[in-house]
């Protein structure tokens, strides 16, 4: 189900809106400006991350004054199924033509700037999992500066459960500004959360404790971490990290989504351009081992395709052994991997949590074939899982 999001607004309350909007985005310019002029080194990094700091103030501040400015539609699409992933790519590449190949959607198409008029969401059966594809806008340059629809089109990303890069096989070149539209509206992409942790306290200053040798000096964490408000506090740092991974550690709004690359069109080109191809992957970062080259118009490369969003997502499938019916191979429980019984008896839903006794599992997590398992134990994928309840 996709909705429309935002209230209607005076004229009045518009034009103070657009002016507001108009003053941070003339503050983000200035501020991003002087970090570029800044020469990086030791004396200036202190400087730098108060910043970057700021930087990343305004920009959230610059968030919620466009999806509240209520100058366009905005998007909230209901979750639906085992997981969610999010086309992402730049007009005309081809989402619409594949989202409507490997799904039930109908996804409308036409030659505009955003190709796709609206958020087309269609449901990928594939291994019993229902997994949604969510067919958003074309990105555009500038997006998550407010562009378009721009920002309302990365907070449909931001709930993803992996996103796929789609690519013109003509033009690899696109990953690098897409890839950087997400960071600028703190999505990043195959990265786990910096560990970095901060407990307030009520006096003494900001202590800092690091099991790493750390690369910034003690003072500029320092300055960074009072910029964001912090002005007595434990920090735990476990890991080397640079300004902006660090202010990404101190910030509660960032998601951390993974991703695969797929490369459309891939038909077109004659099999002595594929190195060139290949090369310009890897100019990229991307190997092209990894890249799943497709044909969506001419629906080739798709099973590989599903097979690699399975990968990504880690999901696992449970076969539930059902009392008086036996083991249910037909529609299995579908989980991620690392889930737990618990997590088993919280989707399965009923009263399940509530009048759970213990359960038995057979199969690739299980020492042996019945063995008895309480709550915490980790499935696997392929498990048989028999919840025992108390009446």
């Amino acid at each position: 189900m996709v909705m429309e999001a935002g209230a209607d607004k005076s004229p009045f309350a518009r034009r103070q809106s657009y002016t507001e909007i108009m003053g941070l985005e003339e503050e983000i310019a200035e501020i991003e400006q002087e970090i570029q002029e800044t020469p990086y080194n030791k004396s200036t990094e202190a400087h730098i991350g108060r910043l970057k700091s700021k930087l990343a103030e305004k920009k959230e501040e610059l968030t919620k004054q466009q999806s509240s400015s209520g100058g366009g539609p905005g998007y909230a699409v209901e979750k639906h199924g085992d997981a969610t992933v999010a086309l992402v790519g730049f007009p005309s590449v081809g989402k619409s033509t594949l989202l409507n190949a490997m799904t039930n959607a109908d996804s409308e198409t036409g030659a505009y700037e955003f190709t796709t008029l609206d958020v087309f969401p269609g449901m990928l059966k594939f291994r019993g999992a229902n997994i949604q594809l969510l067919d958003v806008p074309g990105l555009i340059e500038g997006a998550a500066g407010g562009r378009g629809d721009g920002q309302e089109v990365l907070s449909v990303v931001r709930t993803a459960d992996l996103v796929v890069f789609l690519l013109s096989v003509f033009e690899i070149d696109q990953y690098d500004r897409l890839h950087e539209e997400l960071y600028r509206n703190g999505i990043r992409i195959d990265q786990e959360p910096p560990r970095i942790s901060i407990r307030p306290k009520a006096k003494d200053g900001i202590s800092i404790n690091s099991s790493v040798d750390l690369e910034l000096d003690e003072g500029t964490i320092t300055s960074i971490i009072r910029e964001h408000g912090h002005a007595n506090a434990d920090v735990t740092i476990g890991e080397t990290v640079d300004i902006d991974r660090l202010i990404d550690g101190i910030r509660d709004n960032r998601v951390y989504i993974p991703s695969l690359v797929a490369v459309n069109k891939a038909d077109l080109i004659d099999r002595n351009y594929l190195p060139t191809v290949n090369e310009q992957l890897r100019e990229h970062d991307i190997d092209p081992d990894e890249a799943i080259f497709i044909s969506a118009e001419k629906e080739k490369g798709l099973d590989s395709l599903r097979e690699a969003i399975w990968e990504e997502l880690g999901l696992i499938r449970i076969y539930m052994d059902k009392p008086g019916r036996g083991v249910d191979y037909e529609e299995p429980l579908i989980l991620f991997e690392g889930d737990t019984v618990e997590e088993a008896c919280s989707k399965l839903g009923g009263s399940f949590d509530e009048r759970f006794r213990f359960a038995r599992v057979s199969g690739p997590s299980a020492k042996h074939d019945e063995q008895q398992v309480g709550p915490g134990h980790e499935l696997a994928d392929e498990d048989v899982l028999r919840i025992v309840t108390s009446k």
